[in-house]
Order: structure tokens, then sequence, then C-alpha cells
């Protein structure tokens, strides 16, 4: 029996998933799906869990049951190339051996070698990670000040989350730019800003962070206070994928050939954050290679060269609260509440594997 290994089950292990089972799966292949949870966890909305604004349960979706398909639980800590071999960090777990692996092991945080960053701020970059963050932020005292180091999606969505949910805190919106969402076009900059100034969250742009100490932020032109800060400022690929000897890009993502194979172990796919693509990390950049992945391996499978259509992404919404968001729709600029309509649409099908 050959062992075909998906590696994490985020956004676009699952997608390979689904699609692969819609297929013909040829009788000698054995699907293994490895996470360290035993749910599927939807990573855009963690900035929601973290202010309080959704529970534990509403983040989670349930891994696909298919006859066929064994799912097993564990932490992944490396990946032997040569021998194909998976190694855990559970003690007296053995490697697992495979004949052909998806790495869809998402991102970390990027701290940027800034001395006391990890230690002394709150991730949102795993769910034990936003559990530990949801605590400190909804157990801080009323007039606490909160720092969000980074203006971009992930920072602007925590911010605004947290505003409606805590409106006794202090918060500050922390970026070493010139201007909050340096993403998108300015005129969608403005609004979120000028939402931030209605709805007094004080941003700070130009601030240049040198160290992190327990209650304070050391910046080149002083110090700024705080009761809790908030990381959002980069991610990276996860150490795993970090470790790993073989070609990467300047963010430290896995070059790849136009199968999504790493060149030089074609038995193995990267799929999602962790893959040099020619656009931004995303929830919908990673089914979309997903979807491709799986026709790819289905169509080696029956012994096809593979047709691939450019992935097409759809646009980046993003949340200021319940009522009122933003976002890019091809070229289209859009603000207000139709954005937050349409992200909470793009939620309900995440969570019924519509997308």
């Amino acid at each position: 029996m050959k062992q075909f290994v998906i590696l994490g089950g985020g956004y676009g292990g699952t997608t390979i998933i689904h699609e692969l089972f819609k297929g013909h799966i040829p009788t000698d292949i054995q699907i293994t799906l490895i996470d360290r949870m035993p749910f599927q966890s939807l990573k855009t909305e963690y900035y929601a869990l973290a202010a309080g604004t959704a529970s534990d349960h509403e983040l989670r979706v349930p891994f696909p049951h298919y006859h066929g398909l064994n799912i097993k639980y564990g932490e992944a800590v490396s990946v032997d190339l040569e021998n194909r071999r998976i190694h855990f960090a559970e003690e007296g777990e053995p490697p697992l051996e495979y004949d052909q692996l998806v790495i869809a092991l998402g991102c970390t945080d990027n701290y940027h070698n800034i001395p006391g960053a990890k230690e002394f701020s709150c991730s949102i970059q795993s769910f034990s990670a936003v559990r530990e963050t949801y605590m400190k932020l909804n157990n801080a005292k009323p007039n606490s000040k909160i720092n969000i180091v980074g203006g971009g999606l992930s920072g602007v969505e925590i911010a605004a989350e947290l505003r409606e949910s805590r409106p006794d805190l202090d918060i500050a919106l922390i970026d070493r730019g010139s201007r909050l969402l340096s993403a998108f076009p300015p005129k969608v900059s403005t609004y979120v800003t000028k939402w931030f100034h209605e709805h007094d969250v004080e941003t700070l742009s130009h601030i240049s962070i040198h160290s992190l100490e327990p209650g304070v932020i050391h910046h080149e032109n002083g110090n700024l206070l705080s009761d809790v800060t908030v990381w959002t400022a980069g991610i990276r690929p996860v150490d795993l994928v970090q470790n790993l000897n073989v070609a990467k890009d300047r963010q430290g993502r896995v070059l790849l050939d136009e199968y999504y194979q790493i060149p030089d172990y074609p038995e193995v796919f990267v799929c999602g954050d962790c893959a040099s693509l020619p656009f931004a990390p995303s929830a919908q950049a990673a089914e979309g290679q997903g979807h491709q992945i799986a026709h790819i391996v289905s169509a080696q499978w029956r012994g096809e060269t593979p047709k691939l259509q450019p992935i097409k992404l759809k646009g980046t919404l993003g949340s200021l609260g319940k009522k009122a968001g933003f976002g890019l729709m091809g070229k289209a600029q859009v603000t207000g509440r139709v954005p937050r309509l349409l992200k909470s649409g793009v939620l309900w099908m995440s969570k019924h594997h519509l997308g």
C-alpha cells in the first residue's frame, strides 16, 4: 500500500482531501491526514476569538469523513526528505513513512529578530496561542493599555473587533509604515483610519520597534507602556519548513516547480503559506492551490499529464467589527456594510466546504 500523506488540516489540506475523494482513488493508495488538532480551525477568524466576539466552538470545522481516509493526530517536527519519513514531537511515536507527501502546515509569526518580541507579546497564529491571547485580552482590567503591533489585515481586524468587545480598553494600533493596510489602495486605508479615529482607537505610524520588555515597547523615539501587546507584524513558514534543506525565496517559502513539487523531491508537494507563489499567503490562495494539487495528483495516478488553469483570486475582504468592512474585489475598492456581509458569506461557505 502506497502512503499519500497530507501534513496539515488547514484550508489547503482539507481542500485536497475533498477534491481527491470526489474522484477515483486507486486501491493501492492510502490517504492519511496528519494534524495536531482534532478539527480544522478557521484561521481567518482567529481575531474574533482573541477579541472575545466568537467562541472557540464557532471556529471549529470537523475534518472530512470519507471511507478510506486515515486521520492521525500528532505534531510533526521534521521531515526526512531523503528517507521519506515524518518525525513527531510525541515521545515514543515512531516515524511515519510516505510515498507522496503534501506539506500544508501554514505559517507562524515573524518577529524580525526583535529582542523580546516572542517572549513578551501575544500571538494569533495558532489555535492554542489565540486561546491564551483571548485570556489576556479579556482578563485585562478596565483602561488597560493594549498595543497591537502591525497595521496589516490581521492587526486591523483584531483592533476593531476588540474595540467592539471591550469599549473600556485603551487600544493602539502600531505600524512602522506611513499608513495602515499598505497592501491596499490609499482610499481603503483612509476609510479604515477614519473608522478607528471615530471609534477611539489610536493609530501610530512610523514606529520602528527595537525591543520588548514586560510592560513596555522600546522604539527609536521612546517607549510605549503596554499591559498587553499583540503581535501581528508579519508571518513566515513554520519551523519544520524553515529547517528543510531546499531552495526558498526571500520570505523563506519553498520554491516549487509548475506542479507545486519540490524539484529535487518531486514526491513532495507544498501547499499554502509555505509555498512560494506569485501572490500573498491567504486562505483563498491555499484553497485554490489545494484544488490544483488534487487535480495534479489524480492525473499522475492515472498516468496522465496534468493540465492547469491559473489560480484566480476573487479578492480580499476585511472586517471592522460586526457592521463595517473593507476590501478589494478585483480592481473595485469596497467599504462599509457590503464587504462585511460578503465576508460573513465567505465564512459560511468555508464552514460548509463550499468555497
